[in-house]
């Protein structure tokens, strides 16, 4: 990801992310350009977003697509999920002048790309879990059917953070949301490119 050239406030940048044709991140002032993904990708993402919604029909939490933007507040990044999961009435983003941001996901879904995985695994997650609502965050392999679950633990002087994985003919287990997802629907009918 490219930074632009100069830093803006985070009202600034929500007004060029209003108008722009590309999404971006946001974070202290600098702005970067999100990759688009391939095909796969976007089916990939599609395929969790579907489970996801299906499962979660008629009950308190809500499945969004990437159109949704979350920020963080411990540490201002702003970003746009693959999937996330939102758990009773989104809240809205005090800084956020067009009221577009919401600050409590309860699941946060990353298809890993080749291009953004060690962003997405590493420094992206951290960011994540300093989200007060986040509960687990999934991280779902884009090259072979892998899932991988970073799942909240509460214990005396910090919260721990415990990942878990599943492959090809086991469920993924989120707790947080009381659904489970089969690895194997989440790769059905995926486009190779």
């Amino acid at each position: 990801m490219q930074p632009a050239r100069r830093r803006i406030p985070f009202a600034e940048y929500v007004e060029i992310e209003e108008g722009a044709n590309e999404r971006h991140e946001w974070l202290d002032g600098t702005v970067f350009l999100m990759p688009g993904g391939t095909p796969r990708h976007a089916a990939l993402a599609a395929n969790v977003m579907a489970a996801l919604s299906a499962r979660l029909r008629g009950r308190p939490c809500r499945a969004y697509s990437s159109d949704l933007r979350v920020r963080v507040p411990a540490t201002g990044l702003a970003t746009y999920p693959d999937v996330s999961v939102v758990c009773g009435r989104p809240e809205i983003d005090t800084a956020d002048p067009k009221r577009k941001s919401v600050v409590n996901p309860t699941v946060l879904v990353e298809v890993l790309s080749p291009s953004t995985q060690d962003y997405d695994r590493d420094e992206k997650r951290l960011h994540y879990q300093q989200i007060e609502t986040a509960c687990e965050i999934v991280l779902v392999a884009q090259d072979e059917p892998l899932v991988e679950v970073w799942r909240r633990r509460a214990r005396p002087g910090g919260d721990l953070w415990v990942p878990a994985q599943c492959g090809p003919g086991e469920s993924v287990t989120l707790e947080s949301i009381g659904c489970a997802l089969d690895v194997d629907e989440l790769y059905a009918d995926l486009p190779e490119v």
